[in-house]
């Protein structure tokens, strides 16, 4: 059964971000752009109008006015999932959103393509069972989501990654065909996790991600 597009809409004033999230979107087959805007209440005028599955929003859009916009998308249209996006130094307001429940998932915007590409990939895994649509799924499907890591820590999105398959038990020959990188790069980044986390076996490393919750306890 051939899968229905993923609809997105796109909400951020910087072209760039803008232009990087099209043409991934364009590359991939299972997404389409439906709406693209740059203005908070024109969002919600497009979206009453068009389908919408996955909105991606600058957070300062959506945190404005005591995130008045992030608010009013759940409350008019509560079967999207919102995904944030955010800059350094915005973690606190990411972290209050993911309590609150108000976002599905948060991306950096400087995030790399590859690791934005599998990000995407993660996000047909969560709305798509047994080739059902999002709008045939209950409601609401949370994405589990942990919160941004203090930058005191200094580990990069992807020594995080890896941090989150080590804890479900991957290789390091699996972890290199998940993130599509070599065995050699996943040997290197488990070194410079255990050198940042201060820690000398994954028991305890483990631990030092479940106190600062860079993942989710099952």
């Amino acid at each position: 059964m051939k899968r229905k597009k993923i609809r997105m809409a796109i909400a951020e004033d910087h072209q760039m971000v803008i232009d990087v999230l099209l043409s991934l979107l364009h590359k991939h087959e299972y997404f389409k752009a439906v709406i693209i805007t740059t203005n908070p209440q024109e969002l919600l005028r497009q979206m009453a109008c068009t389908p919408v599955d996955i909105l991606f929003a600058d957070i300062t859009m959506l945190y404005r006015n005591g995130h008045e916009l992030a608010n009013q998308v759940k409350e008019l249209f509560p079967r999207i999932k919102m995904v944030a996006l955010f800059e350094k130094g915005q973690d606190n307001i990411v972290n209050t959103m993911i309590e609150e429940g108000t976002i599905a998932g948060y991306v950096l915007k400087t995030t790399d393509k590859q690791t934005l590409t599998k990000a995407l990939e993660n996000m047909i895994e969560h709305i798509y069972i047994n080739d059902k649509t999002l709008n045939e799924m209950p409601n609401p499907t949370t994405v589990r989501l942990r919160k941004v890591t203090p930058e005191t820590t200094h580990l990069t999105d992807r020594e995080l990654e890896v941090i989150r398959l080590i804890e479900q038990e991957y290789s390091n020959k699996q972890i290199a065909e998940r993130l599509f990188i070599s065995e050699r790069t996943v040997e290197t980044h488990r070194k410079n996790i255990f050198r940042k986390t201060k820690t000398t076996s994954v028991i305890g490393l483990i631990k030092y991600a479940y106190v600062h919750k860079l993942v989710s306890i099952r």
